[in-house]
């Protein structure tokens, strides 16, 4: 059975005038209908990895790799319309922070409508209903308020389950979500992620789970890559993530907080120059 999504040694770097900065060097997977988790700290490769899946790396950056393959499409062969036909139908990425994701001068339902709209033959009307139903999905209050919106009116929670409604309307194959629920309060989490999960069990979608949250990756996701320094340091099965045996996943373990414990000093991460290679 051929998997939904196929890397091998991807490599992603950006020359600058100092030099060239490697972003992500040698990253291999596959992905079937599951949830997969990426964690590792800031700068780790973790959303280059997702963006260069999706096509959206800056143009200047240098993209390689043995297979880039969602099913049997060749991603790094495949022309920009035959990318543009797959991002939001087939493919679709939560971004990170809605303030750059959304376009300030549209309200919040027509854009919505302009995904559905773009990738079916459907009428205004169908559009519109398909899309309040996709805002009270994500737990938006009053959705027809919400419905004429513009992004600057609304909070930073507001307009991620925005950007989560606008990229699951079309039902894609293959979701990126990085960092999803990072300005959600925790109840709203658990519904988003439910909703997430429901997508994966009942359509067959197959997930990337970009996040800092140990614990919530441990929880929701089935497998987990830790990302260091641009390259996966360990795969583990979620469930286990706390039996992890590389000393990188394990510092990262270590600085999660501990109600019962002595936590004085801080725990600090003592890196290793063996991790990069």
């Amino acid at each position: 059975m051929t998997p939904l999504l196929t890397v091998e040694n991807l490599r992603v770097s950006f020359p600058t005038r100092t030099g060239t900065i490697e972003a992500v060097r040698g990253v291999n997977f596959t992905l079937g209908k599951e949830r997969l988790g990426i964690v590792g700290e800031s700068g780790s490769g973790k959303s280059q990895t997702g963006r260069a899946i999706m096509g959206l790396t800056p143009g200047h950056a240098l993209i390689t790799a043995d297979k880039l393959a969602f099913g049997e499409t060749d991603l790094l062969k495949a022309s920009a319309s035959q990318r543009r036909t797959l991002r939001g139908k087939r493919l679709a990425m939560i971004l990170q922070d809605p303030k750059y994701s959304l376009n300030p001068v549209m309200p919040i339902g027509r854009q919505i409508m302009e995904t559905l709209r773009t990738h079916e033959r459907i009428s205004r009307s169908e559009a519109r209903a398909r899309a309040l139903a996709m805002l009270e999905a994500v737990q938006i209050r009053d959705p027809e308020r919400v419905f004429d919106l513009y992004p600057h009116e609304v909070s930073g929670g507001m307009g991620q389950r925005v950007m989560i409604a606008m990229m699951l309307v079309c039902g894609p194959e293959l979701l990126i979500a990085d960092e999803p629920t990072s300005a959600l309060d925790v109840t709203v989490q658990l519904e988003v992620l439910a909703i997430l999960d429901k997508l994966v069990s009942e359509r067959g979608m197959g997930l990337i789970f970009i996040s800092h949250d140990l614990r919530l990756v441990s929880s929701f996701c089935d497998r987990v890559l830790v990302m260091y320094a641009g390259k996966v340091v360990e795969e583990i099965e979620a469930s286990k993530l706390s039996e992890a045996k590389h000393p990188y996943t394990q510092g990262l373990l270590n600085c999660l907080p501990q109600i019962a414990a002595d936590r004085h000093p801080l725990p600090v991460l003592e890196r290793q120059a063996e991790w990069k290679l």
